[in-house]
C-alpha cells in the first residue's frame, strides 16, 4: 500500500458514470481506485493486479455481481468483496453474502458509510495477510521449536543464540516473567556441542532453602535423618550437558558462596560427604530480577553475578514483539482446540485488534492462558471479542499526561521529567537497569533522581 493511502479498491459497475463518481469521491477520502464496467474484465484485472477490496454492483449486464463474488472468492479468497444493492433488495444481498461477500451497502450510496465499510474490509485483509505472512515465514529450525516469532527483536535473539551456543561461556537469560526464558535455555543446549548430554532444569525459587544444597550438590548416606541412601545432585546429573538454574535471583544469600565455589573449581562436595566430586556442565541461569540492583542492595553477591553473567541475553516482552502476538495466539488456539476437540479455527479481526492493543504484563504465559479460555468459551469457529476477558476488551493504552491548553494546567519541565521517569520505571516493572537504558541515563544518575523524588522500592 502506498503512503497516505487507505487501500486500493476495484470498482465494478456496468454504469461508467457511477464508477467515475465513486472513484472521485473515494480518492478524496484517501483510497486509490480502478474501475471496470463488466465482471469479466474485473476478473481478468484481478489476475494481474492486487487490490485490497472489490466493490461491485449486484445487478449488471452479463455476469451478475453474485457470480463475480463467487468467482473472486474461489480464486482470490484473500480479497474481500463488498456488494452494492438497491434499497429493498436485501434478499439479493443475503444471497451475495452466502456466495462469500464480506459485506454489502445499499443504494443510494451514503459515501461516509461506504468509506467506513471499505476501511473495515481493508483492515480485515491486512490482518489476514499479516497472519499468513507470519505463518509462512516463522517456521524455525527444530533448534528453536516453540520459540515463535519473526519480529526484529526475535530475529536478533535467534542470531544471538546461534552465535553463543557453540561456546562454553556461562549465559544469564534476563526477561520478565512469562517471556520464555527456559525455551531460550533449551535452544542454547540444543545448538551446543553438549546437545547429546542431558538438559537439567531447576527452579531455585521452588526449593526450600534447607533442601537446595542437597538438590544441587547431592548428599551422602546418613547425611541427615531421611538420607537413607547416597544421592547424586543436579550438577552431577547434568554431566556433559547443560544445567539450567531458573530464578537465580531467588537463591538464598547463604547458598551463593557455595555455588560460586563449585563453579570456580568445577567440583561439588555432597552434603555430609568428605570427598569433592568433579563435574563437567555448561551453566545457563535466568532471572526476572534486576541483578545489578540486587548486588547494589546487598541481596546478591557481586562475584557470583560476574561469574554467571559472562554473556547476557535479554528476552523481549510480548508488548515489544508487534504482530508476533497474533502468531502466538493462533498457535495457542490451534493447540487448545485440538486438546478440547473443538472446531475453533482462528481469531476474528476485532478480537485480533484487541490482542494487538493490549500490553500483556504476563507476556506469553498470559496470552496462552487467555486463548485457552477463549477457545473454551466461544460458541463460534473464531474467537470473538466477547470471548476475551474484560481487561483486554476495555484496555486503553496509558499516556503520560503533562498538561493541556489551560495555562493553569501546565507544569514545570522538572515535573514533566519526574512523571516520565516514573512512567518508564513502572512500564519496565521497576527494572532500573532497563529503565536507565531507555532514558539514556547511567544508573547512578537514575538513582540520584529517584532519591530526589523520594521513591523507594
Amino acid at each position: 500500500m502506498e503512503p497516505n493511502s487507505n487501500g486500493r479498491i476495484l470498482i465494478v459497475d456496468d454504469e461508467a458514470n457511477m464508477c467515475q463518481l465513486l472513484e472521485t469521491d473515494l480518492r478524496l477520502r484517501g483510497f486509490r481506485s480502478a474501475w471496470r464496467t463488466s465482471a469479466g474484465d474485473a476478473i481478468e484485472l484481478v489476475k494481474t493486479e492486487d487490490f485490497d477490496v472489490v466493490l461491485t454492483d449486484l445487478r449488471m449486464r452479463g455476469m451478475s455481481g453474485t457470480e463475480l463474488c463467487e468467482r473472486i472468492c474461489a480464486n482470490r479468497p484473500d480479497i474481500p468483496v463488498i456488494v452494492m444493492t438497491a434499497f429493498g433488495s436485501l434478499e439479493t444481498a443475503v444471497a451475495a453474502i452466502r456466495a462469500g461477500a464480506y459485506d454489502f451497502v445499499t443504494k443510494p450510496i451514503e459515501m461516509e458509510l461506504l468509506a467506513i465499510t471499505l476501511a473495515r474490509a481493508v483492515r480485515h485483509r491486512q490482518l489476514q495477510e499479516k497472519v499468513k505472512l507470519l505463518s509462512e515465514g516463522t517456521t524455525q529450525d527444530d533448534q528453536f521449536q516453540e520459540m515463535i516469532g519473526r519480529s526484529p527483536v526475535m530475529t536478533k535473539l535467534y542470531d544471538q543464540i546461534s552465535r553463543i551456543s557453540t561456546t562454553e561461556a556461562a549465559v544469564l537469560v534476563c526477561g520478565e516473567s512469562g517471556t520464555g526464558k527456559e525455551l531460550v535455555a533449551q535452544s542454547i543446549h540444543r545448538l551446543s556441542n553438549r546437545r547429546n548430554g542431558p538438559f537439567v532444569p531447576v527452579n531455585c525459587a521452588a526449593l526450600p532453602e534447607a533442601l537446595l544444597e542437597s538438590e544441587l550438590f547431592g548428599h551422602a548416606k546418613g547425611a541427615f535423618t531421611d538420607a537413607k541412601a547416597e544421592r547424586r545432585g543436579l550438577f552431577l546429573q547434568a554431566e556433559s550437558g547443560t544445567l539450567f538454574l531458573d530464578e537465580i535471583g531467588e537463591l538464598p544469600l547463604a547458598m551463593q558462596p557455595k555455588l560460586l565455589r563449585a563453579l570456580e573449581e568445577s567440583r561439588v562436595r555432597p552434603v555430609g560427604g568428605d570427598q569433592e566430586v568433579p563435574f563437567d556442565v555448561r551453566l545457563v541461569t535466568a532471572t526476572n530480577r534486576d541483578l545489578l540492583t540486587e548486588v547494589e542492595e546487598g541481596r546478591f553477591r557481586e562475584d557470583l553475578f560476574y561469574r554467571i553473567n559472562v554473556i547476557q541475553l535479554d528476552i523481549p516482552p510480548l508488548r515489544a514483539r508487534g504482530t508476533d502476538t497474533l502468531l502466538l495466539a493462533q498457535r495457542f488456539v490451534d493447540q487448545a482446540a485440538k486438546r478440547s476437540h473443538r472446531e475453533v479455527v482462528g481469531i476474528s479481526d476485532p478480537a485480533a485488534e484487541r490482542l494487538l492493543n493490549y500490553s500483556w504484563p504476563g507476556n506469553v504465559r498470559e496470552l496462552r492462558n487467555i486463548m485457552e479460555r477463549a477457545v473454551a468459551l466461544t460458541p463460534f469457529d473464531k474467537v470473538a471479542v466477547d470471548d476475551l476477558p474484560e481487561k483486554i476488551r476495555d484496555y486503553r493504552s496509558s499516556q503520560v499526561f503533562i498538561g493541556g491548553d489551560d495555562p493553569s494546567e501546565l507544569v514545570p519541565l522538572q515535573e514533566v521529567e519526574r512523571r516520565y521517569i516514573l512512567h518508564v520505571l513502572g512500564t519496565v516493572e521497576n527494572n532500573k537497569t532497563l529503565a536507565a537504558q531507555i532514558l539514556g541515563l547511567d544508573r547512578k544518575t537514575l538513582y540520584r533522581k529517584l532519591k530526589q523524588y523520594g521513591v523507594s522500592d
